[in-house]
């Protein structure tokens, strides 16, 4: 069987930057709140009507992974997509890159893991690679959180957290064992489902002719729901367990991590995991506080980031850690 590699990386976020203070002009908060419980200073809203929409922001991101990834846009077998913002309730934003792209008629998947689903969409593309079924797949993580957001002080405590943007990644084949994806673990909780949820609209509770028939103006059914410190406390236990899974799996101790790239969700989160592992500041990558929780885009842009700030090297051991909604969770182990 063969390993996956790592290729080619681009990100892309909106221009327009929302700060802490701009929010407060929105609803009860201010700077401090927002940084003490968060770390976030700022974050990307798209604007309407300029094209920065889910997919469109994929795309843009796309192309720059793979210029850099040197590969012509035919050369992709296989696309996935991770999102919980399609561009429309179906079909998935997978097919719109595809088209967008002009690619040959490949497949397309999407992946609906939330925070981790960027995570989870590696799996899957390291797992086609490795039995040899496609050679080179597109990865993309993508957040349109804005436009859903209830920006009122009702919904504070989910709306500062939230921004905009979108990574992707070029998977191709590694014939050398020792590199590339080492190893992929996937969990999930589903009877924590609704302490991070969206019900509506949900064929389950409220689907669009309820939404429509009450008319009701303070259904909050259809605005992100959280409970942040049940999240965390389980965010906290999750990250360590998966990271240390990872590791166990390829006998390497904590020691072994030349970066950890953790899902954004909270910079304090980050910051508990960093002291737990006993890293330094220059193995664990966060950018929380300039993009806020991008979800699915948030590793594949801090990934970005990294690699673009000469912080990832041939050889590096890079560790790849989420957690959120579902619950699910997951870690990546590569050699860089």
């Amino acid at each position: 069987m063969y390993n996956s590699k790592i290729i080619g990386l681009g990100h892309y976020v909106p221009d327009n930057v929302v700060t802490n203070d701009d929010l407060s002009k929105m609803m009860d908060t201010n700077d401090a709140w927002i940084q003490e419980r968060t770390g976030i200073k700022e974050r990307r809203w798209a604007i309407e009507n300029t094209g920065d929409t889910t997919s469109g922001m994929g795309v843009k991101a796309a192309k720059v992974a793979i210029e850099r990834a040197g590969i012509d846009k035919d050369d992709i077998d296989f696309i996935v997509f991770a999102t919980l913002s399609p561009d429309m309730y179906f079909p998935g934003p997978g097919v719109q890159v595809q088209h967008a792209l002009d690619i040959k008629t490949v497949g397309a998947l999407d992946v609906r893991n939330q925070c981790s689903g960027f995570v989870y969409a590696i799996s899957v593309a390291d797992q086609y690679i490795k039995t040899g079924m496609y050679k080179t797949i597109l990865v993309i993580g993508s957040e349109l959180h804005s436009h859903g957001l209830d920006k009122t002080t009702r919904g504070r405590g989910v709306s500062v957290i939230f921004g905009d943007g979108a990574g992707a990644a070029i998977l191709t084949r590694e014939e050398d064992n020792s590199k590339g994806i080492l190893s992929t673990h996937l969990h999930s909780q589903g009877e924590h489902a609704e302490e991070l949820v969206l019900v509506a609209p949900g064929m389950g509770k409220r689907w669009v002719n309820d939404i429509i028939k009450d008319n009701d103006p303070n259904d909050e059914s259809y605005f992100p729901h959280m409970n942040g410190q049940f999240v965390f406390k389980n965010a906290v236990v999750r990250f360590s367990e998966v990271i240390m899974e990872g590791l166990a799996k390829n006998n390497l101790g904590k020691e072994a991590i030349d970066m950890l790239i953790p899902h954004q969700a909270n910079l304090r989160i980050s910051q508990f995991i960093q002291k737990k592992f006993e890293l330094s500041d220059d193995q664990v990558f966060n950018n929380i506080q300039k993009y806020g929780n991008t979800t699915a885009a948030s590793i594949p842009i801090a990934l970005t980031e990294a690699w673009e700030e000469g912080k990832i090297k041939e050889g590096d051991v890079v560790v790849l850690a989420a957690f959120g909604s579902g619950f699910t969770w997951g870690s990546v182990i590569i050699k860089w």
